[in-house]
């Protein structure tokens, strides 16, 4: 039975009694890498994250393991005011499907790790780790609710930017940037809509694509009605 004192080989035993080979190819289908995957489905991780608590030295050591579902446990129970910049670059350079990016981006975030590493990581040639910095700006306009609107507005042009990297996991990512800021706020939403047409306007077909699907959200009914704004003429 897993308590939060259990230790990382503890509960890397306990993942290899859950594994199933037969979730594998459901995972492929939607981009999972299954390479070192035990096929454990994600709401049984955050029910073993709930068990055994954070603990940053666990969570190192399940992050070196190389194990899908220890990786994303890392993520859920290190502590974030333990991590620090250089782990979190090390972190990323393992980066190698946009689900553990995603996973971890959050961590990046709630260990206000943000100001340096989006636009460090936006620079970055590297497919997963670009789409860190996009991923951490969606995660960012979301969650970030005690930062003034202009922090997020302010990484804008780093969409832009890169709005033309048409390797799927990054211009997914940045689309993704670009709606959650958009939706953030009222204040958010003229910026991010402004931006999103003008990529939409494009002859890019990457930058037309990141910002058409944009537009279509951010001038829907329901995110117009739940932001208090007119319908967008045109």
């Amino acid at each position: 039975m897993l308590a939060p004192s259990s230790p990382a080989d503890t509960v890397i035993a306990h993942l290899k009694t859950l594994g199933a080979e037969n979730n594998l190819a459901g995972m492929a289908r939607f981009g999972i890498e299954t390479q070192t995957a035990l096929g454990i489905a994600n709401p049984a991780l955050n029910q073993i994250a709930r068990k055994i608590k954070r603990d940053h030295g666990r969570a190192l050591t399940l992050w070196e393991s190389n194990i899908r579902e220890a990786r994303l446990l890392a993520a859920l129970t290190a502590e974030p005011q333990k991590l620090t910049l250089n782990m979190a670059r090390q972190w990323a350079g393992d980066f190698n499907s946009w689900e553990i990016v995603d996973s971890v981006a959050d961590l990046f975030v709630n260990a206000r790790l943000e100001t340096l590493l989006i636009p460090e990581f936006a620079a970055d040639e590297r497919e997963f780790v670009r789409r860190t910095a996009f991923s951490m700006i969606a995660v960012g306009a979301i969650h970030l609710k005690n930062e003034p609107d202009e922090t997020v507005i302010a990484w804008l042009p780093l969409v832009e930017a890169h709005a033309g990297d048409e390797r799927n996991f990054v211009k997914k990512a940045a689309n993704w940037a670009l709606r959650q800021t958009g939706k953030r706020s009222a204040c958010c939403h003229g910026p991010a809509l402004s931006l999103a047409q003008t990529l939409a306007a494009r002859q890019d077909r990457t930058a037309r694509w990141i910002g058409k699907d944009a537009v279509r959200e951010l001038t829907s009914s329901a995110v117009l009605k739940r932001l208090g704004l007119q319908p967008v003429d045109g």
